[in-house]
């Protein structure tokens, strides 16, 4: 495990803005103006997907990926200037969140500043000619960390980010050597003790076409080496599957209860039901009460939190990464009070016990926290209805900490409706 790895962290959560598309405006100022709202509904940490200038040359849209950058070291002036985005950090820290930022470090845009400046620092093909490892990545060019001097130049553009952000959500860290990232990580801390390390892993699909060609691609477990939290792809396969009806919840909880037993004891998970990568989670849970299961789930896993831009009003339509968009487009609901609440019940579960998933008739889940810190139980009726389940609990009254509704256990067990439960 990573040294120094805060298992606080768990109990909190990730709040991922598009600049973009977040406001009307998509700058930083604009940004501002909603800070108020994004701490009242529990914000720990804002996470900004890139804020860098992006590249021209074959760019997808009309405005581009942010992920396809120019510049690592100057800021997208389409959001702003510098002094804009000091502002905006200096506010959010104000409030008592933390800021991080995405790092993109797989591969730059094809005119970036680094392929002007150092074409050695790029995989080239058989003409020399620089190139990429995923061939539908079209407006980008892969990164080659074979050259060491490559290295140095990552590690000081951190280190100058790190003077003014608390952390690192790294796009596409498992293509990425993880030797590099430990290295990064040492250095880093050097200029920002308890720096946050957030590795978008990849999905196992993913890692082993990378392994059939060749091509060395970080599982989970290498990567806990260097970082903090790792996404949650290892078993988003079985949810998805599950909510397709391609496999069973069973399996689905199965597999989490395999991450319990076999990362490092201080491994943080990010759980979320949905990013900017995958489909809005109200356009495939669209019953509201059990739209609200699934989020109560969530956030009593183990783990730290994501709330994608606009989550909390369960918009269905998915938007674009390439042209001017609105995060919020397509409300169906406003679930600002009730994640609020969940994020409150969060903050005090006792994280760092024994953690344990277990599947009931009826796809009913019965979560369990066991240890020196205290028990906490979670009943998520994931399957839209409720029934008689175990909660291994002494016999009394007991309140649901979500709506307040006593509950009775009679010989270790309660019945539930169709709504969650957390005791």
């Amino acid at each position: 495990m990573a040294f120094s790895t805060d298992t606080a962290l768990r109990n909190q959560m990730i709040y991922s803005v598009f600049v973009r598309n977040h406001t009307r405006e998509g700058t930083f100022r604009a940004l501002e103006g909603d800070l108020d709202r994004l701490q009242a509904i529990g914000t720990d940490i804002i996470w900004l997907m890139p804020i860098h200038p992006i590249g021209v040359i074959n760019r997808k849209g009309t405005l581009g990926s942010p992920y396809a950058i120019r510049d690592y070291r100057t800021i997208n002036p389409e959001y702003g200037t510098y002094e804009d985005f000091l502002h905006l950090v200096r506010e959010i820290h104000r409030r008592g969140m933390r800021c991080i930022i995405d790092v993109v470090y797989n591969h730059t845009s094809p005119d970036s500043i680094l392929a002007q400046e150092h074409p050695e620092y790029f995989l080239q093909d058989a003409q020399g000619q620089p190139t990429r490892k995923v061939a539908d990545w079209s407006d980008i060019v892969d990164l080659d960390y074979g050259n060491l001097d490559l290295w140095r130049y990552q590690i000081e553009t951190l280190c100058q980010w790190a003077g003014i952000v608390d952390g690192f959500r790294c796009d596409v860290a498992s293509a990425v050597p993880v030797e590099f990232w430990e290295m990064a990580r040492e250095k880093v801390e050097q200029v920002r003790p308890g720096c946050i390390w957030l590795a978008e892993s990849a999905f196992s699909a993913y890692t082993m076409e990378m392994r059939r060609r060749g091509i060395r691609s970080a599982t989970d477990t290498e990567l806990y080496r260097a970082f903090d939290i790792t996404y949650d792809y290892d078993v988003w396969p079985c949810f998805e599957g599950y909510l397709t009806g391609r496999n069973t919840l069973a399996e689905y909880i199965d597999l989490i209860n395999f991450q319990e037993e076999q990362y490092p004891a201080d491994y943080v998970k990010l759980r979320f039901l949905e990013n900017h990568d995958q489909p809005r989670i109200a356009s495939r849970i669209q019953h509201e009460t059990l739209l609200r299961s699934w989020y109560a789930f969530t956030y009593f896993e183990k783990g730290t939190v994501l709330l994608y831009s606009g989550s909390e009003f369960a918009p269905t339509r998915r938007i674009t990464l390439f042209d001017a968009d609105n995060c919020y487009n397509g409300k169906q609901q406003d679930l600002q009070d009730y994640l609020t609440c969940l994020k409150s019940i969060k903050a005090t579960l006792p994280a760092d016990s024994y953690f344990r998933l277990e599947r009931c008739t009826g796809d009913i889940v019965v979560g369990c926290y066991d240890g020196p810190q205290g028990l906490a139980r979670g009943v998520f009726p994931l399957g839209g209805a409720g029934g008689k389940v175990p909660v291994y609990l002494p016999d009394g009254t007991y309140y649901n900490r979500i709506d307040g509704a006593p509950l009775e256990v009679i010989n270790g067990s309660l019945c539930c409706s169709d709504q969650p439960i957390i005791l």
